[in-house]
């Protein structure tokens, strides 16, 4: 009952009580150092602290930097100036605010769990065993109304936006308290999964232990992340309400073998955005309601016609040209797009990229028009990485995971090197135009090695390409092996696996469809033989015929590999993002479901360019 009373108190706080962080790209912006960790006893227990309360500090104390303290007389206060963490005697909550401009705002309530899910019920004690100038640690010890111990520690370092929680004796789980209509479970190898609590009935869903977790709260103004150190750390999210009014209540996530959990708040006016898209906007330009309150890679989840989430980068301006850039985590550039947001892609062929910022930060979405896949439900957009220009202090996604685990471990996590694409030889179609340029200046005998190459990468491509389709269909293959085992060992699940199921036979009906235009490299290195043998230094008058005769039949198989890796690897994200469904609508299927969403990533990793792994 106390907690669902701070949710409501909360809500209505964040009704009126919104920060603003307006920064814009125009390069780095000079903040000034971030404030001294500070640690207050407030000497008489409260049964609420108002935003008031932790402005003023009344007849509080301040603990002097360096002394640890074995008791409070009162309540413990946590701060750097950025967030307050709050641990009341009369409460079983840690109450966590954010610093804004107008106020300290409470934006969530954490509480410790026994393994069997039993409550704290009350405080027992609290003690500061850290107090430097770079961080302060609170240990707390709880009991359960059965009187069961449980323990735990809350960190905050300077500058930062979190608070690591790590687990004592009796600690099994964090309930993380945080009212809002949406959560994101953030995927850097194929789509999101965005919980939407209107569309999902039920108290509770299991949700993936991918190390992340979004909580989309206020009005657009905070977002609360939960990061975790490994996938064995499980997660519940739980819901309430009724209708357009439900919500997602907060988490529930296993500390696992003595793992740690972060809570970590990126808050200010329009930090996130949500739209719903109907089915007649399908080609319509849309400007948002929203501007992008600070320069930022900003992801856009869309709601497929079949529930699934497509996950976009919002196009950037490009610096010092026209067009836009499409801007990535892992290290390059990003791709230039050019300013009409014309694409091309396999599977998708032709399209309007379908979400960008102008110069002047605001937002706009074009939803698909196309046979492929169209857009229909919620859509959320939240700040995923840094850019250039991003301020300093300003906190993304990728940013709180790497504050929170490390730079080394958050990098392995998010496997920057198998997300990178892999291109071997030379295109079929760029293969045709070498061979063209060579042959219709009548170039062929004194280009001879640079016909033979060109052949040879061609020939790479094709085999490069091909590989990796047979990957893919192997995998298929694989998944359905498992997934029939699954079914015999628990029939009571049957349904549900067939799901999953007949998505990875999509594989092999996506190859049969194309397998008498994808031919195999043995197929090719045939055909470059016979060139050899007929066209290499040929110089009669069909000479061009006979070459667009090869060309067209070499690009025609180049053409139908590149859809057809792409429609692969288009199959497996669907997989991938469905188990995550299963395993939220039944928790009986969790254990299967991590297992192919595991499957999944590593089926995912090293992709071709054709496969068009971001869009």
């Amino acid at each position: 009952m106390r907690l669902f009373c701070w949710i409501l108190g909360a809500l209505g706080v964040l009704s009126v009580a919104t920060g603003s962080l307006h920064a814009q790209a125009n390069g780095p912006i000079r903040q000034s150092p971030p404030p001294a960790i500070a640690v207050w006893d407030t000497l008489n227990a409260a049964d609420r602290l108002t935003p008031a309360d932790l402005a003023s500090k009344d007849g509080w104390t301040k603990i002097p930097r360096n002394q640890k303290v074995p008791s409070f007389q009162g309540d413990a206060i946590l701060s750097n100036g950025r967030v307050f963490a709050v641990l009341r005697k009369r409460d079983a909550a840690i109450d966590f605010y954010s610093v804004e401009p107008a106020a300290m705002v409470p934006r969530v309530q954490l509480a410790l769990l026994a393994p069997g899910g039993e409550p704290a019920y009350r405080l027992e004690g609290v003690s500061l065993t850290e107090n430097t100038r770079s961080a302060a640690r609170l240990e707390a010890s709880y009991q359960t109304e059965k009187g069961e111990s449980l323990t735990a520690t809350f960190r905050i370092k300077r500058g930062e936006v979190a608070v690591e929680v790590s687990p004592g004796a009796g600690a099994g789980r964090l309930r993380v308290q945080c009212p809002g209509r949406f959560a994101v479970l953030p995927d850097f190898f194929a789509d999101d999964i965005l919980i939407d609590a209107s569309r999902i009935p039920g108290a509770a869903l299991h949700a993936p232990s991918d190390n992340f977790l979004l909580h989309l709260t206020g009005q657009e103004d905070a977002i609360a992340m939960c990061v975790f150190e490994n996938r064995e750390q499980d997660v519940k999210i739980s819901l309430a309400g009724e209708g357009a009014s439900r919500i997602v209540t907060g988490s529930e996530i296993s500390f696992g073998d003595d793992g740690k959990i972060w809570v970590a708040l990126m808050t200010g006016s329009q930090v996130w955005h949500t739209l719903d898209v109907d089915e007649e906007d399908a080609g319509q330009v849309i400007p948002l309601e929203w501007r992008t309150p600070f320069a930022a890679q900003w992801r856009a989840d869309f709601t497929r016609t079949n529930d699934l989430t497509d996950s976009w980068e919002m196009l950037l301006p490009a610096k010092g040209s026209a067009g836009y850039l499409k801007p990535t985590w892992l290290g390059a550039g990003g791709d230039r797009i050019p300013s009409d947001r014309k694409r091309w892609t396999t599977v998708l062929g032709r399209f309007f990229y379908p979400c960008w910022v102008d110069r002047d930060g605001q937002g706009y979405v074009q939803p698909l028009k196309n046979r492929a896949m169209g857009f229909q439900g919620p859509a959320v957009i939240y700040p995923i990485n840094r850019v250039e220009g991003t301020p300093t202090d300003t906190y993304t996604v990728i940013d709180v995971a790497r504050s929170c685990l490390g730079v080394g471990p958050c990098n392995y996590i998010l496997d920057l090197e198998g997300q990178k694409q892999e291109h071997v030889g030379r295109a079929t179609c760029a293969t045709r135009d070498a061979l063209r340029a060579i042959y219709e200046k009548n170039q062929q005998r004194n280009k001879r090695q640079e016909i033979e190459t060109a052949l040879d990468a061609g020939l790479a491509f094709v085999t490069h390409i091909r590989n990796r389709i047979e990957h893919y269909v192997r995998f298929g293959h694989e998944i359905r092996e498992y997934l029939a085992e699954q079914s015999k060992a628990h029939p009571e699940l049957a349904d549900r696996l067939g799901e999953l199921e007949a998505i990875t036979r999509e594989l092999d009906v996506r190859m049969e469809a194309r397998s008498e235009k994808v031919k195999t490299p043995e197929f090719v290195a045939q055909m470059n033989q016979g060139f050899r043998q007929d066209l290499l230094t040929y110089e009669g008058a069909d000479v061009l015929d006979k070459l667009k005769a090869y060309t067209n039949a070499l690009t025609q198989i180049g053409g139908n590999q590149d859809e057809l890796v792409g429609e692969c690897r288009w199959v497996v994200r669907s997989l991938r993002q469905r188990a995550g469904l299963v395993m939220a609508a039944d928790p009986r299927c969790a254990e299967v479901a991590e297992e192919i969403r595991g499957r999944c990533q590593k089926a995912l990793t090293n992709p071709t360019k054709y496969e068009a792994a971001r869009h």
